[in-house]
């Protein structure tokens, strides 16, 4: 991809998250909304601008799924337990002001159904995220900066458009996980593993075994 076209599409989804984390919504146009939007604008711009971008993921798609399933859903819950570890580290060691960060992620849920945050999550947050984060700008970052440096600055993008929410347990969330994530496309190229990680450890941490309370 073109140099003026990989900044404009990092501009694009920093004005998008920084929206969305800003505001929480705008009235009937909830987080949940504005996330699903979100995921279909960056979606459709990174096919429209990159012509690697679609071949790319339909090789990776093809090419031992089964195994790839498997892994994803094996690191979701590798990354899981280590939730599971900070969020009892950060109630113990910081206390209240840690759990009201937490506590305050959960109340993204409000108003919405936990039907369709589901389905936002399995359909387009957990998929298009990982297509885009990593399948696309990860890549992309690699061909000028080397596999290393791109983990770096995907990372510190993915974390920096959590910024806007104020919520510094938010942003360490997306740092530990764009790290996680971020080297998961590193060692194994592949963004159906990570697809497949993001959108079971998204339902696990969100819907099923969340940690606050």
């Amino acid at each position: 991809m073109k140099t003026s076209r990989l900044v404009f599409v990092v501009a694009l989804a920093a004005v998008l998250f920084t929206g969305l984390f800003a505001t929480g919504g705008a009235g009937a146009f909830d987080f949940w909304w504005w996330m699903g939007t979100n995921a279909v604008v960056l979606l459709a711009a990174g096919f429209l601008l990159d012509p690697t971008y679609a071949p790319a993921l339909r090789d990776d798609f093809r090419t031992h799924p089964l195994a790839k399933i498997a892994g994803g859903l094996a690191s979701a819950a590798v990354l899981y337990g280590v939730f599971w570890a900070g969020n009892h580290l950060l109630r113990t060691a910081i206390g209240a002001p840690a759990g009201q960060g937490i506590d305050r992620v959960y109340g993204f849920r409000e108003g919405a159904t936990l039907l369709r945050i589901a389905l936002t999550i399995a359909l387009l947050i957990g998929p298009t995220e990982e297509v885009f984060w990593r399948g696309l700008l990860q890549r992309n970052l690699a061909v000028r900066f080397g596999p290393v440096r791109a983990l770096g600055l995907a990372t510190a993008l993915y974390a920096g458009v959590h910024l806007a929410s104020g919520n510094a347990v938010l942003v360490l969330a997306a740092l530990v996980c764009g790290v996680f994530w971020g080297w998961m496309y590193l060692r194994w190229k592949s963004v159906l593993m990570n697809v497949v990680s993001h959108t079971a450890w998204d339902l696990l941490a969100f819907l099923i075994l969340p940690f606050h309370g």
